[in-house]
């Protein structure tokens, strides 16, 4: 199983919108994937369809009372998609964790264990704390939603600065997929401006795909649906099946699915 944690320190980035769409373009196209939401907030299990009362079990389970990934995988109604949804249990999770050995790896562990999936995306709370580390430690790639406004760059070069000691201390094959530039809206100068400057800065590591500013996409959530279902001919529906196709072109050749 191919795993790609979904991170952004900066709130407001669209990191949870790209984990939901692009886990449901993978699925479309016959991936079996996971979605684990590591945000207390839970809002990649709304975004899903899966409400609070129906979270049997959760991400929290998995962190803390070490119960197997099987154990708390739920189906959603997105064929070929499945959740491990996250509760408010979760919020107590770093603290519980301060004392408890090997802390950082206690997700790695159950993924390793696991079997039935060919590829999941960690959809990481907008900080980096122990659970966005827990994420970077588990995951082989990781993919950055990058908002085009000024203080998403400070925000990408902090947690660029992060993955590096990741790297050193944690999870030497830890690597970065790609930066989808999100929020994409041509009429602001700023916006290309931005994207610009990260292309100048990045070069080849970001996508080559945009995701505009679109309606559909901030409407989709309060239906419980990815934008995918919810309109799969918005705009920000078409981008984001042309970043999975192009993520995909990334992946390492030997891992991807048939």
């Amino acid at each position: 199983m191919i795993t790609i944690a979904v991170a952004n320190q900066k709130g407001g980035v669209g990191k949870t919108t790209t984990a939901i769409n692009i886990a449901t373009a993978m699925a479309a196209i016959g991936w079996k994937t996971l979605l684990i939401d590591l945000d207390p907030q839970g809002n990649a299990s709304t975004g899903i369809g899966v409400h609070a009362p129906d979270r049997m079990a959760s991400t929290y389970d998995v962190l803390v009372d070490q119960a197997t990934i099987a154990d708390c995988v739920m189906p959603t109604r997105i064929p070929g998609l499945d959740l491990i949804p996250a509760t408010v249990d979760l919020s107590g999770a770093e603290v519980e964790l301060v004392s408890v050995e090997d802390r950082s790896n206690r997700l790695r562990t159950a993924l390793a264990q696991h079997r039935g999936h060919d590829v999941a995306f960690i959809d990481c709370p907008p900080s980096l704390g122990l659970l966005t580390l827990n994420a970077l430690v588990a995951a082989d790639t990781l993919l950055v939603p990058l908002q085009c406004e000024f203080f998403a760059l400070e925000g990408l070069s902090q947690l660029l600065q992060t993955v590096e000691r990741v790297q050193q201390r944690f999870n030497p094959a830890l690597s970065i997929l790609g930066i989808a530039l999100t929020m994409f809206d041509r009429r602001n100068r700023l916006t290309d401006q931005v994207s610009d400057d990260v292309r100048s800065c990045l070069g080849k590591l970001v996508f080559d795909t945009v995701i505009p500013r679109n309606v559909r996409l901030s409407e989709a959530p309060s239906h419980g649906l990815p934008a995918l279902v919810y309109d799969h001919n918005c705009s920000g529906s078409r981008a984001y099946m042309a970043l999975a196709r192009e993520l995909i072109g990334r992946l390492p050749q030997e891992r991807k699915a048939a």
